[in-house]
């Protein structure tokens, strides 16, 4: 049995997640506009490391949909917050 404190903290994380999530795929639209820009200018290895670095934050999202569907929350229907 979880303790009240506990659950508000897994409670917490579990809307968390989404935000980090949605975030994140708005880093990655911006780094795809840079890539172009980079990819436009000649800058061809800048291009290329941009995109590994949206890989891996692909890669991130993957992990942290897995660590929220463990929690019991989903990704669906969170809308996104401007701050």
């Amino acid at each position: 049995m979880t303790d009240k404190k506990e659950l508000s903290e897994l409670e917490k994380l579990r809307v968390l997640i989404p935000h980090w999530i949605e975030h994140s795929h708005s880093h990655q639209h911006e780094f795809q506009k840079w890539v172009s820009v980079a990819r436009s200018d000649g800058q061809e290895i800048a291009a290329e490391e941009i995109e590994k670095a949206l890989q891996k934050l692909a890669e991130a999202d993957t992990a942290l949909k897995k660590a929220l569907e463990s929690l019991g929350g989903t990704v669906e229907g969170h809308h996104h917050h401007h701050h």
